[in-house]
C-alpha cells in the first residue's frame, strides 16, 4: 500500500514544521502531534500510513508509544520510523525492538527519508 498520509510526532515546533513542509512538498498529506499522548488520541481518527516519531518528548517517550502502537492490533500495521537525536547503537536497537521499522538520526536527511518512505510503497 503506498504511503499517502504521514503523522509526524515531535515536541519541537521546528522539527514539525521542517518535516511537514518537506512531506507536503512531495505530495503527502501530513498530520501532526506534539506529544506521545496526543498522537495516541489522534491516531484512530488520522489513520496514517506511516508515523515519524521523535523519541525524547515530555511525558510518554517515542519508545513507549511505538511499543503501544506496534502491540495494538488496530495499529500494528502502521510502520513507525523513529526520528531522533539519540544516535547510540543501543538506542537504535532498543527502538527497533519496540516495533519501529526504521531509525533515523537528526538532523534528518531529506533524501534518505524520502527514499525510505518510497521503499515502503
Amino acid at each position: 500500500m503506498p504511503v499517502r498520509h504521514v503523522m509526524v510526532v515531535d515536541d519541537s515546533k521546528t522539527e514539525l514544521l521542517f518535516l511537514s513542509e518537506l512531506l507536503s512538498k512531495h505530495g503527502f498529506t501530513v498530520s501532526t502531534a506534539h506529544s506521545g499522548e496526543e498522537a495516541w488520541r489522534r491516531v484512530e481518527e488520522a489513520r496514517p500510513d506511516l508515523i515519524l516519531m521523535d523519541v525524547v518528548m515530555p511525558g510518554q517517550s517515542g519508545f513507549q508509544l511505538t511499543r503501544m502502537l506496534s502491540r495494538d492490533a488496530r495499529y500494528a500495521s502502521i510502520p513507525i520510523f523513529l526520528c531522533t537525536s539519540k544516535n547510540q547503537e543501543t538506542d537504535r536497537v532498543w527502538g527497533l525492538r519496540q516495533g519501529a521499522k526504521d531509525y533515523l538520526t537528526k538532523p534528518i536527511n531529506a533524501s534518505e527519508l524520502l527514499a525510505k518512505i518510497n521503499a515502503l510503497s
